[in-house]
């Protein structure tokens, strides 16, 4: 049987499917695929600097692992060990899981076609998963789960849109359900690879998280006959595309302005960021994680649940935060993105002055109450839902029409180097009293946010009004 009479044609023009709450058959599987996909990601990442530290990075078991002397005498690395060799490693990998998908896509869409990409990237990231499971395959388990997930990422998720017509008003509602996966996973995988990883073995919690992405590939195989056949191509050159825009002499400013808050963005997002790191190893050193355990149920709260309440408080704040601004909008003007971000980040600075409280009134040899943790989760979320969802808008408002594109995709270079800027300054949490470790992350929360409150003050009127339409070049 060929491939094409195993995949029959769907023509999105024509597709009307409504068996998934009132969308079609394939934004179940790719929901699903991607919650699993979710699933085993989070579940290695919460599991990782726990795992350096704890276990892999001692004495008796870093030399199992192939190649690592090499690895270890990289100038970035040279040095260090324990926490700050940890949060390196951890910096490094993050930053290229946001980085790689620009390649994922190109090859995609040059090459091998999204399909194609979505399978080799998920059988990829599948091995990956499970060469953690082994102490000498450490750095070659990540630079799999690196290619693998450069390949998916970004690839499975511009599948949603393809599944509607272009005037199909259901194309927004999908996206929601579709992260809804994504929340799911997130949600579950740290309850249930970190208990496996942490009370079973470090090694069946990896294995877990690889079953999860070998569950996420059979969703994708089974669901491919929903899905539309122009992702099993490449594209390469298109001779019927439209027109493309021209860049304006109005845009120019807008432009430069888009890629000056690339790195303000990035500073920006580091408090948040840092909760898989520095944040993950400190509260499973110093949290009185007891106050969450049910003896009578022999429940017993692990650090990496940690994960779990960060993901449920942040995807309720979403929830409420856009609650909150439908109502305002309702009775006031509702604020711009730019102060929206400026709002995140007085939020994201009380969330770190949070954490400094949980260290500076905490007595020498005691653990920390939960109640600082849990203070700085509210305070963390809401800026949270004030600065990720929002600052994306306010770069495709931004972001000239004919580059519109390309802008959004720079945007995610935010996170790349927010990462590796995580992993630089995790190696100063051995150096110094956490009271300043903390404070030093409410400084980058703070300086983003004059920086974008300068931006509102004296840039953003220009450049958000009307756009010239004089192109480039053009004579006066």
């Amino acid at each position: 049987m060929t491939t094409a009479e195993a995949t029959p044609e769907l023509d999105i023009l024509e597709h009307g499917d409504k068996a998934f709450f009132g969308h079609p058959k394939g934004l179940a599987y790719l929901a699903f695929t991607e919650a699993w996909e979710r699933f085993s990601y989070y579940g290695m990442q919460t599991l990782l600097v726990l795992y350096m530290v704890q276990y892999l990075l001692k004495p008796e078991h870093i030399d199992h692992v192939a190649a690592f002397s090499v690895f270890h005498s990289l100038p970035m690395y040279r040095g260090l060990h324990g926490e700050a060799l940890a949060s390196a490693i951890f910096g490094t990998y993050a930053s290229l899981v946001y980085l790689t998908p620009i390649a994922g896509g190109l090859i995609a869409d040059r090459w091998i076609g999204k399909r194609l990409a979505v399978l080799i990237g998920a059988i990829t990231m599948a091995l990956g998963h499970f060469l953690m499971a082994f102490e000498a395959s450490f750095l070659f388990a990540l630079l799999a789960l690196v290619i693998g997930s450069g390949l998916m990422k970004g690839n499975i998720a511009s599948q949603v849109g393809a599944l509607y017509k272009p005037e199909d008003l259901r194309r927004a509602d999908a996206f929601q359900i579709f992260y809804l996966g994504i929340n799911a996973g997130v949600i579950l995988s740290p309850i249930i690879v970190g208990t496996l990883g942490q009370d079973v073995g470090w090694h069946w919690g990896f294995g877990a998280a690889g079953v999860g992405m070998l569950v996420s590939l059979a969703i994708y195989i089974s669901g491919q006959k929903y899905l539309p056949r122009e992702h099993f191509r490449a594209q390469g050159k298109r001779t019927d595309a439209a027109p493309r825009a021209k860049l304006t002499r109005a845009d120019i400013p807008a432009l430069a302005a888009v890629l000056l808050l690339i790195p303000v963005m990035a500073i920006a997002l580091i408090p948040n960021m840092q909760i898989f790191n520095i944040y993950l190893i400190w509260g499973d050193q110093h949290f009185a994680l007891s106050q969450f355990n049910v003896p009578a149920l022999d429940f017993r709260f692990l650090s990496s649940y940690l994960i779990t309440i960060d993901s449920i408080v942040s995807v309720s704040f979403l929830f409420l935060v856009s609650l909150f601004y439908r109502w305002y909008a309702k009775h006031w003007q509702e604020p711009d993105e730019l102060t929206k971000i400026i709002i995140g980040s007085l939020f994201s600075i009380g969330g770190m002055l949070c954490l400094f409280m949980a260290a500076a009134t905490t007595p020498a040899g005691h653990k920390i109450s939960m109640f600082w943790p849990m203070m700085f989760e509210i305070m963390n979320s809401i800026g949270f839902a004030h600065m990720l969802p929002v600052s994306l808008a306010l770069f495709a408002r931004l972001a000239p029409k004919a580059l519109n594109a390309t802008v959004i995709g720079f945007y995610y270079l935010a996170f790349t180097a927010a990462n590796s800027l995580i992993g630089w300054l995790g190696g100063f949490y051995v150096k110094m009293p956490t009271t300043e470790f903390w404070l030093i992350h409410g400084a980058c929360a703070a300086a983003a946010g004059v920086v974008f409150l300068l931006f509102k003050l004296f840039l953003s009127k220009r450049l958000m009004g009307e756009a010239s339409t004089e192109p480039v070049g053009a004579d006066h």
